[in-house]
């Protein structure tokens, strides 16, 4: 059995350690909050874009656009949206498995620091990686999407896709992988802002977008709305993967907080019985001492 200062050694380091996680667990709920109102204020945005883009989608000619263009894909160019910080928890390997089950030529632009190491240690391609910021704004990640829509132009990749962790709840982060280029068709994206904004398409609705005018004309506008559109949805995989990495911290840390706990009550335990044996022992110690004399 160790010694009781062994003991009161370890308690006191395990008590350091509870007390750094809870810290760390309520630090990581407080972003987790933000990060999930920062997510939930980009629906009018993605509301206003699907009413463009349904008044748009029967008055151009969607195949003389270059991200609405089909081609044969003979290298693939994701983002992949990582951390930059551990304790986390499952979310950056998992992440990294959909990585390893790509066995297709591809070219990679990572966001965070643990997928720009993952992506070095396994010798894949890396075109570029960014920062992962705590504070995730548009211009960066606008930066990170026009890079990757560059490498698309110019033909050094034939898709542009995103992995990332989407976030269902608290408990649960889905690794996930989004093409975004080349796009099916608008109306398919019309549907998928609308999906994201959570509007039901109704026939008055799309009555009302038939009713827009557009000044230029509506090729110009197509043309300015879809890089948009681009940005704004690696803008949200990005603050969607926000959200999850604080709630996969703020779940790791009360696991180990509550380990800790546990784990103190057992070594308080140990230490109450040796300290029990110790005085034992010493009471025998004295009783033999006194009846040898």
């Amino acid at each position: 059995m160790a010694s009781t200062r062994d003991i009161r050694r370890r308690i006191k380091s395990v008590k350091n350690t509870r007390q750094i996680t809870k810290a760390m667990e309520l630090v990581a709920a407080s972003k987790m909050k933000k990060a999930q109102q920062a997510a939930l204020a980009g629906r009018p945005y993605a509301e206003l874009m699907a009413q463009m883009l349904a008044a748009l989608a029967d008055r151009v000619e969607e195949s003389q656009h270059p991200f609405l263009a089909k081609r044969e894909v003979r290298v693939r160019g994701i983002i992949l949206i990582s951390s930059d910080k551990g304790l986390c928890g499952p979310l950056n390997s998992n992440l990294f498995k959909l990585v390893t089950d790509i066995k297709t030529p591809a070219k990679y632009a990572v966001i965070g620091r643990k997928g720009a190491q993952f992506i070095a240690r396994t010798r894949r391609e890396l075109l570029a990686d960014f920062p992962a910021n705590d504070r995730t704004t548009f211009a960066d990640i606008r930066v990170v999407a026009e890079f990757m829509v560059k490498q698309y132009l110019e033909g050094a990749v034939d898709t542009v896709e995103v992995i990332w962790p989407r976030f269902r709840n608290t408990l649960v982060q889905v690794p996930t992988v989004m093409p975004l280029l080349p796009l099916p068709s608008v109306k398919d994206v019309v549907a998928d802002l609308r999906s994201d904004a959570g509007i039901v398409a109704t026939p008055a609705a799309s009555a009302t977008d038939n009713q827009m005018l557009f000044e230029p004309e509506a090729r110009s506008v197509l043309e300015s709305l879809l890089p948009l559109y681009i940005n704004r949805e690696v803008f949200q995989h990005a603050l969607d993967a926000k959200a999850s990495e604080h709630s996969a911290r703020m779940v790791a840390m009360k696991t180990a907080k509550d380990n800790a706990t546990k784990l103190l009550g057992d070594l308080t335990l140990e230490y109450n019985k040796a300290r029990q044996a110790g005085i034992t022992q010493e009471i025998l110690e004295i009783a033999a001492a006194q009846f040898a004399a």
